[in-house]
């Protein structure tokens, strides 16, 4: 008769070696916590494209501008999304091509006005044509629920135009791209339950799982 392998701790306990330092990584809180982070990329971005570009104030601008701005909020939010992130490049890309031409057709529909109105329907303009180019990418994978996306981000970002132009006052005057660090927040808040569903398919994959018992042979 021959005596069953010794199982080693992690198998005694029915628990897979690395559960803990997947499920750590992949916290609701975590990634929450870092999705917010992300809101840095709205006004960082906006600021480099002023300096680089100039004010949104023509087609060539808005297009050169938005895409600028665009880019880095990708960045920005693609390191937010962690080990469930889409293709770094790919989401990059589509937000900043999305940007790019909603913030040419928001201005230009708005006669590049920086009223309330206008800066709110320009808000809408531009987060339903980044919405529509991420929601490309998030086709693969959400299916259907990513048809949601551009009607969620016109309304986030909307509202957060509005409530960039109330916390700035007159300084909105000045053509930017993209709100600033306060609507962007509350953007970042309203948007959170993206990167909160991507991550449940890691957690359930992150769960402990029972070991198989040891045959012993005789």
């Amino acid at each position: 008769m021959t005596t069953p392998p010794a199982r080693s701790s992690d198998a005694a306990s029915g628990t897979h070696p690395t559960t803990s330092s997947h499920t750590s990584g992949r916290r609701p809180s975590r990634i929450f916590g870092r999705w917010l982070l992300s809101f840095l990329g709205f006004p960082i971005g906006g600021y480099v494209a002023i300096l680089v570009v100039g004010p949104m104030d023509s087609t060539a601008t808005a297009l050169a501008g938005g895409a600028l701005t665009g880019a880095v909020i990708g960045l920005a939010q693609a390191w937010a999304f962690g080990p469930t992130r889409p293709h770094v490049v790919t989401w990059v890309l589509t937000t900043a091509v999305g940007l790019a031409l909603g913030a040419a057709y928001g201005a230009a529909a708005t006669n590049y006005a920086t009223d309330v109105t206008s800066l709110v329907v320009l808000g809408a303009v531009t987060g339903l044509s980044v919405g529509i180019t991420q929601g490309i990418v998030l086709l693969r994978r959400v299916g259907a629920a990513a048809l949601l996306w551009p009607l969620v981000l016109t309304g986030a970002w909307a509202l957060g135009w509005l409530i960039s132009e109330a916390v700035i006052g007159s300084s909105a005057d000045q053509h930017f791209y993209i709100f600033g660090s306060s609507g962007a927040i509350v953007v970042a808040v309203l948007t959170a339950p993206l990167p909160l569903g991507l991550a449940r398919p890691w957690s359930a994959d992150s769960r402990p799982r029972t070991a198989r018992p040891a045959r012993s042979t005789s």
